[in-house]
């Protein structure tokens, strides 16, 4: 059986998966590097060169493509990836994880990470990153939480995740 970990950016689910993958021995496959590999593009330029619609057809058809192909494996989705065409649907038969953190905890990670986000790099203070991101947890909320299980993450570090997901998916 799949695990597959999905919420919001900068919720750790590249960082658990990582972990889960060792502790159990299975392949780790984090779906944003899968398309980059297979576009040569990073996943800012699909976006800067080809348009979201574009984007989102590549992701759906990836995420479609590795869920025929492999079982048994640990895959990250991307912050969008469950709200978009059918994609809810391949992961149905997966045990998926919602890594779920306040409002307030994502805004902390996201401020200091986000030059690595372009995305982001307009926001220079916690409250409009706040409003920004309860915005999006609005409209995806309803996606994220149709996983079979919603991990609160607030108080727990990177391993406490991991451990509870594995001894959630035997």
């Amino acid at each position: 059986m799949n695990i597959v970990l999905l919420g919001y950016m900068g919720c750790g689910k590249t960082t658990i998966g990582k972990i889960i993958s060792k502790v159990t021995g299975k392949r780790f496959i984090d779906l944003d590097s899968y398309i980059e590999s297979k576009t040569n593009l990073t996943i800012s330029d699909l976006f800067l060169l080809k348009g979201e619609i574009y984007f989102r057809k590549i992701e759906s058809d990836s995420l479609e493509l590795i869920m025929s192909k492999y079982d048994n494996i640990i895959l990250s989705l991307g912050g969008g990836t469950p709200c978009y065409s059918d994609n809810l649907a391949l992961i149905k038969n997966s045990k998926s994880f919602f890594l779920k953190y306040s409002i307030k905890v994502l805004s902390k990670r996201l401020i200091n990470n986000k030059s690595s986000r372009p995305i982001l790099s307009d926001f220079d203070n916690l409250d409009s990153m706040n409003d920004y991101i309860a915005k999006h947890l609005f409209e995806r909320n309803y996606y994220y939480n149709q996983a079979s299980n919603v991990i609160q993450c607030d108080f727990k570090d990177k391993e406490e995740i991991a451990n509870e997901i594995v001894n959630l998916s035997t």
